[in-house]
């Protein structure tokens, strides 16, 4: 039977072989003592298995609060099996079984779970995205390069029509792609249903005047039947992208999007540092955007390079090329997604962020740096755009940047971070 493995990077007191064992059992057929039931077929048929288990360290203390102490906490990367009998292709059952219980085993100190390989019937049988990159294009008339995007600011406060307002400048900025802080959902200062109105009727406008379609990614989270409102309401103005917070609303709730939706569905990690934050207890981004893809999400976000958070710029650049690579690396459709890099970024992260894709298929979120160029949105947009084209054509933006230009004021205006990207953060090709 065909199985899937994940790897964890775990601590123990215990001994790495017993604790991978223990590991295996809980999350299958075994609990903590031998059941009469538990026959040795049922093991063979049902059980998780170890695969493999590689010491990488020890240490005298315990990376987290342990009910079972020693002397030497061993660590090390463990990889386990389970036949797919066990959940089929049912992602919230997965879930479950590589990131359930075995968080709470006492004879882990640690423990992280950093990769899952799943074969190819998980790209068979789940739907994944709608539209991708080539799909968002679309609807925008074909856009091409980087999607040039940011975010409702202040986060909260707004109403509906300062909200408007505040589209208005920024579609005839030129901007690309507009969307809502996760913040900003349906709250009664602010309903879904009239902002949804009030900032649609600013962009159909502005499409109606210049042929250019700006796309606003509305924030639908909420209970799945309002979520499926909110979908309707979303499709009798002409809205065609559906912000949700991924975390918020579980594999479930955005499987019951995609299932519904016939627009982008706009992949918003919030609380992903909760997940992510710790070396020693947590999940990859690679394991979970594998998931969030399989249930439907377009677009994902990755942070960004130069970042106002916590990852490292490899990190980020791990996050970024992770959601263009195929699901499954053994058949089945790739559900390729769209990444949204986001945090601090201004004119002088976009190249570096081109290059650790090797390609334009990407979303560059940029709040201050738009909105906080001297010379206006306007010339905020400008800038940006201009650093992209310099990305493409490969030059240096102090050879690009004309005297006096937006881009040359951005460069004068925001300090030019310190990246800091290995040599395999970068990818390669052109876009």
């Amino acid at each position: 039977m065909t199985r899937i493995s994940a790897t964890y990077d775990i601590e123990t007191p215990s001994g790495l072989s017993h604790a991978a064992a223990v590991l295996a059992g809980e999350q299958s057929t075994g609990t903590f003592v031998r059941l009469a039931s538990e026959t040795d077929e049922l093991r063979d048929r049902s059980g998780a298995r170890v695969e493999s288990v590689i010491q990488t360290g020890t240490s005298t203390s315990p990376a987290l609060p342990s009910r079972k102490t020693g002397d030497t906490y061993a660590r090390g990367l463990v990889t386990v099996s389970w036949p797919m009998g066990n959940f089929g292709t049912s992602l919230p059952t997965l879930l479950s079984t590589l990131a359930g219980n075995l968080f709470e085993l006492a004879e882990l100190s640690a423990i992280r779970l950093v990769d899952v390989d799943l074969p190819p019937e998980f790209a068979l049988d789940h739907p994944g995205p709608q539209f991708g990159a080539e799909g968002t294009r679309a609807f925008m008339g074909d856009h091409r390069g980087p999607l040039i995007g940011t975010i409702i600011k202040p986060s909260i406060g707004f109403t509906a029509e300062e909200t408007a307002d505040l589209v208005r400048t920024l579609v005839g900025a030129g901007i690309d792609f507009i969307k809502d802080d996760e913040l900003q959902a349906n709250g009664p200062d602010c309903p879904f249903d009239d902002r949804l109105e009030a900032v649609m009727r600013v962009i159909n406008d502005h499409a109606d005047k210049t042929g250019k379609t700006v796309l606003y990614a509305a924030n639908i989270t909420d209970e799945i039947d309002q979520m499926w409102r909110n979908l309707d309401r979303m499709q009798r103005v002409g809205a065609t992208c559906a912000m949700v917070c991924v975390n918020s609303v579980g594999l479930t709730g955005l499987r019951a999007l995609r299932n519904r939706s016939d627009a982008l569905i706009h992949g918003h990690r919030a609380g992903w540092g909760l997940f992510s934050r710790s070396p020693d207890i947590g999940v990859d981004f690679d394991v979970m955007q594998k998931l969030w893809r399989l249930a439907g999400a377009d677009h994902l976000h990755v942070n960004g390079l130069a970042n106002k958070f916590t990852e490292t710029d490899d990190t980020v650049a791990r996050a970024a090329k992770s959601v263009q690579k195929p699901v499954c690396h053994d058949g089945g459709p790739a559900h390729t997604a769209m990444p949204v890099y986001s945090s601090g970024q201004t004119i002088w992260q976009i190249d570096a962020a081109r290059k650790v894709l090797g390609n334009d298929d990407f979303i560059y979120c940029s709040g201050g740096g738009i909105m906080s160029h001297p010379g206006g949105a306007a010339d905020g947009v400008t800038s940006l755009r201009d650093a992209a084209e310099a990305a493409r054509a490969g030059v240096p933006l102090e050879d690009y940047a004309e005297p006096g230009s937006p881009l040359r004021k951005a460069m004068d205006s925001f300090g030019k971070p310190v990246l800091t990207l290995s040599g395999s953060g970068s990818g390669s090709g052109s876009g």
